[in-house]
C-alpha cells in the first residue's frame, strides 16, 4: 500500500478577489464542491509501461478526481498506455475517461494526458496545447477545463525544459496563461524542473498564486545515499489562485515501497505523484 506524505497544514489567509471587479466582496465561502487532484510525470508512459505497471500506477490514484499525466510517449504506444490505465481505473469500480494532447511542437516531444472520476468531475469542451507558447517553449502546456459540481477550474498542464537547459526561462512564460485567461480559476501544474522558490515564479507570487508543496522534494535520485535519502529536487507542483481556491491535505504519494527493490520502483518513474485537495471560493 503506498504511503501519503503530508507536510504540515498550512492555512492560506483569503484574498480579495480579481481586481477586474473592484466592488466585489472578499471571497470566503466555500461552495462545498471539492476534488482532489492529483499529478505525475510518468516516465516515458507509453511502449515501455507494462501491464503489472499500469495496475500499479491505478491503484495509486483510484482515489483522486482527476489526474494528470506529464512525459507521454508521442507514438502509438503512448495513448494505447493511456487507454489500458483508463480501462484498469475503470476494473476498480469507478467510470473513469480520459483525454489527451497532440504531441507538444519543440524539441523532446511528448503527449499530455488527463483523467477523471466522472462521478466527481467532467471536462468542458475540447483541451488544447497553448499556442501563444508553442515558439518560445520547448512541450507546450496543455489546457483542460474542468468542472466540479457547479464550479469550473482551467488545469493547465507542464512539463519544463530539464535543469541543464533552464527551465525557468520557460516557466516564467507561464504568466502568459495567466493573462489570456483572466476569467479562468486557474491551477498550473506538472513537473516545472525548478524550485518554486525560484526566479521563474516571481510572476506567480506577483499575482497572488500560491504552490501547493513549497518545500517538498518530488524527484527520486538514481539511488539512495549513504544514509538512505532517496529525494532529490523540489521540481513538481500545483500553482493556484489564492483568491479562487483553498488548498488543503497536499503531499507526495511514495510508490516505491510498492516495489521490492528501489531500482525496481525507478523503473516505474523518476518522481512521485503529487496530490493536493481542491475547494472553490465564492
Amino acid at each position: 500500500m503506498f504511503r501519503l506524505i503530508i507536510p504540515c497544514a498550512v492555512i492560506f489567509l483569503l484574498s480579495f478577489s480579481s481586481c477586474q471587479d473592484s466592488s466585489a466582496r472578499v471571497k470566503t465561502q466555500l461552495s462545498g464542491e471539492s476534488v482532489t487532484l492529483i499529478s505525475w510525470n510518468i516516465a516515458n508512459f507509453g511502449a515501455s509501461t507494462t501491464d503489472s505497471e499500469i495496475v500499479v500506477i491505478a491503484d495509486i490514484v483510484r482515489n483522486a478526481g482527476i489526474v494528470a499525466v506529464e512525459e507521454v510517449s508521442t507514438g502509438p504506444a503512448g495513448a494505447q498506455a493511456v487507454a489500458r490505465l483508463d480501462a484498469e481505473l475503470d476494473r476498480l469500480g469507478y467510470k473513469w475517461d480520459y483525454t489527451i494532447s497532440n504531441a507538444t511542437t519543440g524539441e523532446g516531444s511528448e503527449r499530455y494526458a488527463v483523467f477523471w472520476n466522472t462521478s466527481k468531475a467532467a471536462k468542458c469542451g475540447d483541451g488544447f496545447l497553448c499556442p501563444q507558447l508553442a515558439a518560445s517553449v520547448d512541450r507546450e502546456p496543455f489546457l483542460v477545463r474542468m468542472k466540479c459540481g457547479s464550479d469550473t477550474m482551467l488545469l493547465a498542464v507542464f512539463h519544463a525544459v530539464p535543469k541543464s537547459k533552464k527551465p525557468n526561462t520557460e516557466n516564467k512564460q507561464l504568466a502568459v496563461i495567466d493573462s489570456l485567461y483572466e476569467r479562468d480559476r486557474l491551477i498550473i501544474t506538472g513537473d516545472f524542473n525548478a524550485s518554486p522558490r525560484t526566479e521563474g515564479f516571481q510572476w506567480a507570487v506577483r499575482r497572488n498564486m500560491k504552490c501547493a508543496l513549497p518545500q517538498t522534494k518530488t524527484s527520486l535520485k538514481q539511488e539512495p545515499d549513504a544514509q538512505g535519502n532517496y529525494f532529490a529536487n523540489e521540481y513538481d507542483n500545483f500553482w493556484y489562485e489564492a483568491d479562487e481556491f483553498v488548498v488543503s491535505n497536499t503531499g507526495i504519494i511514495d510508490f516505491t515501497k510498492q516495489f521490492s527493490s528501489f531500482a525496481q520502483a525507478h523503473k516505474l518513474s523518476d518522481h512521485v505523484p503529487v496530490t493536493a485537495q481542491i475547494g472553490f471560493l465564492h
